[in-house]
């Protein structure tokens, strides 16, 4: 009979502590700090979320919250999920009143829109979050804390893990390389632009085993072209975006004159990644990642798979 009265008493008891205990029902965080320094109050686990970058966006999908993403940039293409979202406008132009139409409870933002768009939808009682990471770190930071706010935090973590994990296979053998190719990444052709120190695409540089040659210039400068020759790279590696010019930079480093005395070019290593993977800060930084190490290091790398 005691026995009997434990288990009913059990069949009462778990139920309660397992809901307390589901992931199901997640705390909201209350006051956290974005990447621009504002302390924002997430008072509620969000249900209806707005994007304001592709990099977001990919972040928000990622964590299994696509369908509670209301709106999106014109831009965010990935993964195909999005492109059946409401489209809110540009990266840099979005639409403040379409913005509002969704009744977002959170809109994920980045630096650009710090001065002048997040304090008009504050302005109007939205609740805005940016983010802006500086380098890997910080991208996986930012994977944490969105899950943090949006109640993925267990998602968060295993994605996370698996990034770090990535990573790590890649850097645990280039790091103590003796052999550190020249690189050259180029944004553009016309102007010629580059890339040094302070960005993300000189962090995947050096981790996959190689050396910019413009790692002495800060952020995203132009660059000229007779330098790049005296510099000597041993590997061109070309961005290529969307439209009628998508492959412009890569073709036109493949096909420059005066490029031809490089290394690069006398031993075919010129090559094209996609600028959606070096340029979002989001979770397909990794496969940036590898695509560099097999462009830095073919004899050790394999050819990754997809993105490219």
């Amino acid at each position: 009979m005691r026995r009997t009265k434990w288990f009913l008493l059990l069949l009462v008891i778990l139920p309660i502590f397992l809901a307390a205990c589901s992931p199901a029902n997640p705390t909201p965080p209350g006051a956290v700090v974005d990447d621009v320094g504002r302390s924002v109050s997430i008072e509620k686990i969000p249900q209806r979320i707005v994007s304001l970058a592709p990099s977001n966006t990919e972040i928000l999908f990622a964590l299994g919250l696509g369908d509670k993403v209301m709106g999106v940039t014109e831009h965010c293409n990935y993964p195909q999920g999005a492109l059946d979202k409401e489209k809110i406008g540009g990266f840099s132009t979005p639409d403040i009143e379409k913005i509002i139409a969704l009744q977002p409870d959170l809109i994920l933002a980045s630096s650009i829109h710090a001065k002048e768009l997040i304090p008009a939808l504050e302005e109007r009682g939205l609740t805005v979050f940016a983010l802006a990471p500086k380098n890997l770190d910080g991208i996986l930071e930012d994977i944490q804390m969105v899950g943090k706010i949006t109640g993925k935090e267990a998602e968060a973590s295993e994605l996370v893990a698996q990034m770090e994990n990535r990573i790590k296979v890649v850097t645990d053998i280039t790091k103590n390389l003796q052999e550190r190719p020249r690189v050259f990444y180029i944004t553009w052709h016309d102007p010629l632009w580059s890339v040094g120190s302070g960005t993300t695409i000189q962090e995947l540089i050096e981790k996959a085993g190689g050396v910019n040659i413009f790692q002495d210039i800060a952020g995203h400068k132009t660059v000229n072209l007779e330098l790049v020759i005296v510099r000597n790279p041993e590997i061109i590696i070309a961005c290529t975006g969307h439209g009628e010019a998508k492959n412009k930079p890569f073709g036109w480093a493949k096909e420059e004159p005066r490029l031809g005395v490089t290394e690069a070019r006398k031993n075919n290593g010129v090559y094209q990644v996609d600028a959606d993977l070096v340029s979002r800060t989001g979770p397909r930084i990794v496969d940036a990642l590898e695509w560099f190490a097999y462009f830095v290091h073919p004899e050790i790398f394999g050819r990754p798979k997809g993105g490219d």
